[in-house]
């Protein structure tokens, strides 16, 4: 696991008081399988709840998804947020863009995410802080079963 990347078992773990300790004043949001499962219209159990408690705490927050708009736009407008879609992470396209409409420093973001190759080692290539979160659910694409097995060996023993 990476240095500057703490892990959880779900989104809804990562807490306003976790993130003050880490300085963390936004968060960057990836979609599948981190906020819902692969594809799905609807968020995860728990998800509408914590989005609300981060905006209550002055917490901003963006998604940021490889996908194209017309899957991304629909979930982040019933969660009320903004997003970046075709972020080509583990680039950094997605996290500056992110970056620059949210109004804050690398120093004070966090990118969210359940992929180690794109999501972690991208956020912590462009210098931000990452949150691991353990994949909602198993991949059911020949390609995303190899990625997860290729990420094993890295994953974190240890969550918050």
């Amino acid at each position: 696991m990476l240095k500057s990347t703490v892990a959880f078992r779900k989104v809804s773990d990562i807490t306003p008081k976790i993130l003050a300790k880490l300085g963390v004043k936004g968060l960057i949001l990836d979609l599948d399988n981190t906020l819902t499962t692969h594809d799905n219209p609807k968020p995860a159990d728990g998800v509408l709840d914590w989005i609300d408690l981060m905006k209550k705490n002055n917490i901003k927050l963006m998604i940021v998804s490889n996908n194209r708009a017309p899957r991304v736009k629909p979930f982040a407008d019933m969660l009320g947020l903004e997003f970046v879609s075709e972020g080509k992470k583990p680039l950094s396209k997605g996290f500056k863009e992110a970056l620059t409409r949210m109004r804050l420093k690398k120093t004070e973001v966090a990118a969210v995410g359940d992929q180690l190759f794109t999501d972690i080692i991208g956020a912590n290539r462009f210098g931000m802080k990452s949150l691991y979160v353990v994949p909602i659910e198993h991949e059911k694409t020949r390609f995303f079963r190899f990625k997860r097995f290729m990420e094993k060996p890295f994953l974190p023993r240890k969550f918050v």
